[in-house]
């Protein structure tokens, strides 16, 4: 499991950032580890915002596809672990 360091210097796993970036850029607080993009209004705008704030936080470009392809947050934090954890 990959981390990110928050503003405030605190390191979360890339699933607890996803889940926190989900609820802010869908504007919906009550957003878990295993809440649906789809479900919770995603649309293609605030998928371009949440792959901007994974290049922010994490400092690699997660193509927007797979917020389509990974709906959840536990979904897509498993497959940016797996295929762009920095070394």
């Amino acid at each position: 499991m990959s981390t990110a360091t928050t503003p405030a210097g605190t390191a979360v796993s890339t699933e607890d950032l996803l889940v926190t970036v989900y609820r802010e850029t869908l504007g919906a607080a009550r957003l878990d580890r295993d809440s649906d993009f789809y479900e919770a209004g995603g649309d293609s705008l605030s998928a371009f915002q949440i792959t901007g704030r994974l290049r922010e936080a994490l400092g690699v470009e997660v193509p927007v596809a797979l917020v389509f392809a990974y709906p959840s947050p536990a979904d897509l934090a498993a497959v940016v672990d797996a295929d762009f954890a920095q070394s």
